[in-house]
């Protein structure tokens, strides 16, 4: 296969990508050999080792991102090596991380072996953990760490911490910090086989969702209820966390799990007096912004402080059935995929 040589770096000239062709289900996704990207003026490219799947990948590729055209190359972040690159702050061969800023949506993304992305997106980092495991990271727990900000947890914080939709990525990404803080936490989950998972990842109390009322479950575990609701679910269940959590407590809108909007909200008659609601969005932390951070998260894994949960890990040639497998609930934390060609 032809190569072209950057810096003393090789790059083949062409490569394999997972291409939404078309809005529709799983197999809207093909895998194809395409040219690879040319470096451009505010651009580097990236040999992909590892993407993280997110479900608003799934959205995506269903065609509820009104802005995205195809056929697109998905994947709102990735980790790898630098290619070849036009940032004189950076050298080929540096260990990168990139999320958000429109990655798989206004260009292409990290479902490749090579991605070209503007370089203010761009997260040194340097690292010994594999490559699955810091592709686990940077969505995740940028967007874990983000959100505990947002409602003033952090090291050394007391209280009591709620997550709705605890086995998502980011809430066992959540669940692991807030451990490593010592902050009490309750975890919910609709799934009875996952109750294991949410306890190795630090959470206090798991609580099951199977329906009914989810207060009074709550109620038997803190009486006045949770200081902080950190909410993964979204609009199916905002307005019962904010009646959930203490009066002067938060609510952090930080996943959409069960969709974008809330219809009919009232703020004053929905919002309890004194009781305060946020959100977070990652792209608050993406590019310079998330670099310190994502450097302290890597720290903490590398010391066994976070326990990052990779569930499960893909080829690129499987990620048909990634998208399944994420669509379909299995997933108990984060998903990955690889791409599976060995170097040459």
């Amino acid at each position: 296969m032809a190569m072209d040589r950057q810096d003393g770096f090789e790059v083949r000239t062409t490569m394999r990508a997972a291409v939404c062709v078309r809005p529709g289900g799983p197999e809207v996704l093909e895998i194809r050999e395409l040219p690879t990207p040319a470096v451009r003026d505010g651009w580097s490219l990236v040999r992909v080792k590892g993407a993280g799947l997110n479900r608003s990948e799934l959205r995506t590729r269903q065609g509820h991102s009104p802005n995205v055209t195809f056929p697109r190359v998905l994947g709102i972040e990735c980790v790898g090596v630098l290619a070849a690159t036009t940032d004189p702050a950076l050298a080929v061969g540096q260990t990168v991380a990139a999320v958000m800023g429109e990655m798989g949506r206004a260009f292409d993304g990290g479902y490749a072996e090579y991605a070209l992305l503007p370089n203010s997106l761009l997260l040194p980092v340097s690292t010994t953990l594999p490559w699955e495991v810091l592709a686990a990271l940077p969505e995740s727990y940028l967007t874990a760490y983000g959100s505990l900000e947002a409602l003033g947890i952090g090291p050394g914080a007391t209280g009591r911490l709620l997550i709705r939709g605890g086995t998502s990525s980011v809430g066992m990404a959540a669940a692991s910090i807030a451990a490593g803080y010592g902050v009490e936490t309750a975890a919910t989950t609709r799934r009875a086989d996952k109750v294991a998972a949410l306890a190795a990842a630090g959470v206090d109390h798991v609580l099951l969702d199977e329906g009914g009322s989810l207060a009074a479950r709550v109620h038997t575990v803190w009486p006045q209820g949770p200081d902080h609701v950190l909410d993964l679910v979204g609009t199916n269940t905002v307005l019962d966390s904010l009646r959930l959590v203490r009066r002067g407590g938060t609510v952090c809108v930080s996943g959409s799990l069960s969709g974008w909007l809330l219809p009919d909200f009232e703020p004053i008659a929905m919002i309890p007096t004194g009781t305060r609601l946020t959100a977070f969005h990652s792209d608050t932390i993406r590019g310079s912004a998330g670099a310190a951070a994502l450097r302290r998260v890597v720290h903490e894994v590398e010391t066994g402080v976070y326990r990052p949960n990779v569930d499960r890990v893909f080829g690129l040639d499987d990620i048909v059935a990634a998208h399944r497998y994420m669509e379909d609930d299995q997933a108990t934390g984060k998903v990955v995929v690889v791409p599976s060609r060995e170097e040459e």
